[in-house]
């Protein structure tokens, strides 16, 4: 949807009767006339002068539920919700069969987050009116809101029959197909819409649907249109991990670049960015970025694993990059990976520059890491190379024989497992972790599928596509 809550209100005032229903008692036309300027006044955006006119006029129609449902509204375009919860409670009690009031009724609930009352005034407006594109699509839009997609579905599909051309209710339909995985439906829907509402969201989401369908050049094209329509964060991203998941390096680096110009303070761009660079082989641009982008969340997780990977192979900013993983071990002490990744980049600089004096740092950050989590393969095969290269295989062999139970899948710690049997005269033992290591590397070399997996989840995690706000 492209307008928010609040907007939402105020648009569903426009359907408020325009006859003023006063007491029995009163008769007077420059009531009426005073209940049409506060009309003109509230259409018009003057809400004050329109409450101020209603509050003088409410005392002589106080059974009138036109009046209260009007003055709830403007009291709701002023963000006084108690004021404007009061008043349409009022006009729903005197006329209980009007659906448009219950329908702003919940609408001020749920600004005040009831959104249980506000359901109840919801539902109640589609029993009263199912046949009310308003009623249908507005219970649709606030299950979709409270993540009820299935239960949304059928309302704003209903809503859609009743007005097809409605735009808002045309992209919540579109979005809440997609959501529950039915690709072809969403993408008819959405293809409908842009032939009508050229906009940026919609191309967006009809970029997500195309990738879902496997079609990479039509989405392409629609993330691109999306972010030439609407330049925004969000587009810019979704535009370059789209080309960075089909491995189109250069394309994605470039608009990661524009992204990064106009968005200097977005981590998630700056990682896209990052990772672009580093998947071209662009390894120290890469650190720099993925280096600028910890600085703005540093308790992100994601941005230091790239980080460590990018770090393997650029040791040019050694310093940099340890104090970068020095304070985010500081920063998490009961985190196990942040421990870990900074025994790794501590144990980089080590073996580069053979310094023996960060031995016994890098193996106590490793056994912290165990300590807080003896379930880190990683860490404990890291370890195990750490004994190895030490020659003290009495502790190493401990280490591997952890490291292969928890992820039998590692060639490296069966190569290095199985050598290190030899060493202590165990050649069976031996023979059997080298007959396992040519399996694995028979199977697959996987290291660049992994890196692969790792993107495609920080995709997928930070451009999943919701109701966008303006």
């Amino acid at each position: 949807m492209s307008k928010s809550i609040t907007l939402w209100v105020l648009s569903l005032s426009c359907c408020v009767p325009r006859v003023l229903l006063l007491a029995e008692d009163v008769s007077n036309k420059d009531l009426d006339r005073q209940y049409q300027l506060a009309v003109s006044n509230y259409d018009a955006g003057r809400y004050q002068e329109a409450a101020g006119q209603l509050e003088k006029l409410l005392p002589y129609a106080t059974k009138s539920s036109t009046v209260h449902e009007l003055l709830g509204m403007v009291y709701a375009s002023l963000s006084e919700q108690d004021k404007a919860i009061e008043q349409l409670k009022v006009a729903v009690e005197l006329k209980p069969d009007w659906a448009e009031a219950r329908t702003n009724f919940g609408m001020a609930l749920l600004q005040s987050g009831r959104a249980g009352l506000a359901e109840e005034q919801f539902k109640k407006a589609v029993a009263l009116e199912p046949q009310n594109y308003n009623a249908n699509h507005n219970l649709g839009e606030f299950y979709v809101e409270s993540g009820k997609v299935a239960e949304a579905l059928p309302l704003l599909e209903r809503a859609h029959t009743i007005n097809p051309g409605a735009y808002d209710n045309g992209y919540d339909l579109a979005l809440a197909e997609f959501q529950l995985g039915h690709v072809d439906e969403s993408h008819a829907v959405a293809l409908g819409l842009a032939k009508t509402n050229n906009t940026g969201e919609v191309h967006n989401l009809l970029g997500h649907v195309e990738e879902k369908r496997g079609d990479f050049v039509a989405a392409a094209n629609d993330f691109e249109s999306a972010t030439h329509l609407d330049p925004s964060e969000d587009n810019f991203f979704d535009w370059g991990c789209e080309m960075l998941l089909h491995r189109t390096y250069e394309p994605a680096i470039t608009i990661f670049e524009e992204a990064a110009r106009r968005y200097p303070k977005s981590p998630r761009i700056l990682i896209g960015l990052g990772l672009s660079l580093y998947s071209r082989g662009k390894y120290d641009d890469a650190v720099s970025d993925l280096m600028n982008a910890v600085a703005l969340n540093p308790n992100d997780p994601r941005g230091y694993t790239f980080l460590s990977e990018a770090y393997e192979s650029s040791p040019a900013k050694a310093e940099a990059v340890v104090s970068v993983f020095k304070t985010y071990a500081e920063l998490q002490p009961k985190n196990a990976l942040a421990q870990y990744d900074y025994a790794m980049s501590l144990w980089k600089g080590y073996r580069q520059e053979n310094a023996t004096s960060d031995r016994g740092a890098v193996e106590a950050l490793l056994l912290k890491a165990i300590a807080l989590d003896d379930s880190l393969a990683d860490a404990h095969e890291q370890l195990g190379n750490l004994y190895s290269d030490q020659r003290e295989f009495a502790k190493s062999v401990p280490q591997y024989q952890r490291a292969v139970e928890l992820n039998p899948d590692s060639a490296d710690a069966h190569y290095r497992l199985g050598t290190d049997y030899v060493h202590l005269g165990q050649k069976d033992e031996a023979q059997k972790e080298f007959a396992v290591y040519q399996k694995l590397r028979a199977q697959h070399l996987d290291e660049l599928e992994k890196q692969r997996a790792e993107v495609r989840q920080f995709v997928v995690s930070e451009s999943a596509i919701t109701r966008p706000k303006q």
